[in-house]
């Protein structure tokens, strides 16, 4: 809990500066850093000891690219994504039959390492080069980390009933909930600070309510998801970066689903 605790009172601050204060581009720089360590970890947890060096680092130099061919405002990388996955076949096909061999399973890891996640992740990036940008690529955040710290506590003081112990045998019905309450308080702290600092107003209560929880459901299932693969996997966290939380992927497991979520919604409203 103290590792946890400091890593929130330095990391919050340095998202804060980067996020508010920086330049743009500095957060593209720090949102592709987190897709490239992301996809690293989870091509590190597939291939475990093999040390495929291919596998592990190409979907980390597609993850960076991406974000900052978003940031270029080029729209989607289709070439790189059909480069990707034309190289990908190809490896496979120079390993077939050897003992190294590139299993199917590890090209889909692969594709969502380098894709899939980095798309997730790089809605915060797409948040923060809009409008008000420096208040919205908070809600997102916000939702996650209110929903996570709640759930916590809340499991931690009220849990007895198991939300599903085969996944994630800490998680509890009640932490669950907590974590609903959670994701509405740090989705209305968001709403007052962009209203006291910048006028602005972009949900009533009532949509700060409905976001808050259905905001918290998704955390809550990308958080399942992410533990879905650790536990076939056989490890206990992707990494070491963040002490007391463990990698990207431990940290921002929640954030990556919400994320798309938040900014489906503000393309809507």
């Amino acid at each position: 809990m103290k590792k946890r605790v400091l890593v929130a009172v330095v990391g919050i601050p340095f998202l804060a500066l980067v996020l508010i204060w920086a330049p743009t581009w500095a957060s593209a720089v720090l949102v592709a850093a987190m897709c490239a360590v992301g996809a690293y970890e989870l091509m590190h947890a597939v291939t475990g000891e093999r040390k495929d060096w291919f596998l592990l680092l190409l979907p980390s130099v597609l993850a960076v690219s991406l974000n900052l061919w978003i940031y270029a405002g080029w729209g989607e990388p289709w070439l790189a994504w059909f480069t990707f996955l034309a190289s990908l076949f190809l490896y496979s096909i120079l390993h077939y039959g050897r003992k190294d061999a590139v299993l199917f399973s590890d090209m889909t890891a692969a594709l969502f390492a380098g894709v899939v996640f980095p798309l997730m992740l790089s809605c915060l990036l797409r948040l923060r080069m809009t409008d008000y940008g420096v208040i919205l690529v908070f809600v997102p955040l916000a939702i996650s980390f209110g929903s996570d710290t709640f759930a916590l506590f809340a499991g931690m003081l009220c849990g007895k009933h198991k939300l599903a112990p085969h996944v994630s045998p800490k998680k509890t019905v009640e932490g669950s909930i907590g974590g609903l309450l959670g994701a509405v308080c740090g989705l209305l702290l968001v709403k007052w600070i962009a209203y006291g600092l910048a006028g602005l107003v972009f949900l009533t209560y009532w949509q700060a309510l409905l976001f808050g929880v259905l905001g918290s459901v998704i955390s809550q299932v990308g958080d399942l998801s992410f533990s879905v693969i650790k536990r076939e996997f056989g490890i206990k966290d992707y990494g070491k970066l963040l002490p007391g939380h463990g990698g990207i992927l431990d940290r921002f497991d929640s954030v990556a689903f919400v994320t798309p979520f938040v900014w489906l919604i503000f393309r809507i409203l």
